[in-house]
């Protein structure tokens, strides 16, 4: 029996970016197609298989260790962005302010998707999700610069809806209007 199990939920791709590897900032610029390889995204600044340790997972390795690149995109749902943007009092939330890679629409609780969970699109590109992309400052100053008076009230706005990390486990491309199956762990939730 396979450890994955095939949900009757899909995502369409509605949104696709890129960040840039060599800027400082974590907008992306919006495509209509992107090609990811085993390091992610090529030129992107969250690319490559491996990465230095951050502030997240400083708890088990001093901040610049080398560890395997579990964050090599960032995928948000169109739903829980659209409740972001109702709840900061915005019209819309123009994704590349989050340093987005996709959104999806139609998957419903997409940021709590279990890690390990795998999105399959049409070419057979497969992403495995990581866990939570939990809420930090960084989308934040990119929102105040462009919706000043707004971007403080991103953090609390985006808890439990910031979407997810994922890495490539099968590379392909995907385009707008491309359709993303969902597969979930076979398994009960941890019950200690």
């Amino acid at each position: 029996m396979p450890t994955l199990r095939k949900t009757e939920f899909t995502g369409e791709v509605v949104w696709l970016g890129h960040v840039p590897g060599e800027t400082e900032t974590i907008r992306s610029s919006s495509a209509d197609q992107i090609d990811l390889d085993f390091g992610g995204q090529a030129g992107a600044r969250h690319a490559g298989v491996n990465r230095a340790s951050c502030v997240r997972v400083r708890n088990l390795y001093t901040e610049g260790t080398e560890i395997r690149n579990v964050r090599q995109l960032t995928i948000l749902s169109a739903e829980q962005l659209d409740a972001i943007a109702a709840e900061m009092d915005l019209d819309t939330l123009d994704p590349g302010l989050l340093g987005a890679t996709l959104i999806l629409r139609g998957i419903p609780d997409f940021t709590h998707v279990p890690p390990s969970a795998r999105l399959q699109g049409p070419s057979g590109l497969t992403l495995t999700v990581d866990t939570e992309n939990r809420p930090c400052l960084y989308p934040a100053r990119e929102i105040e610069a462009e919706q000043p008076g707004h971007g403080a009230a991103f953090k609390s706005a985006a808890t439990n809806r910031r979407g997810v990390t994922a890495w490539v486990e099968r590379p392909g491309s995907l385009a707008l209007g491309d359709t993303m199956k969902l597969f979930v762990p076979d398994q009960r939730a941890w019950a200690p």
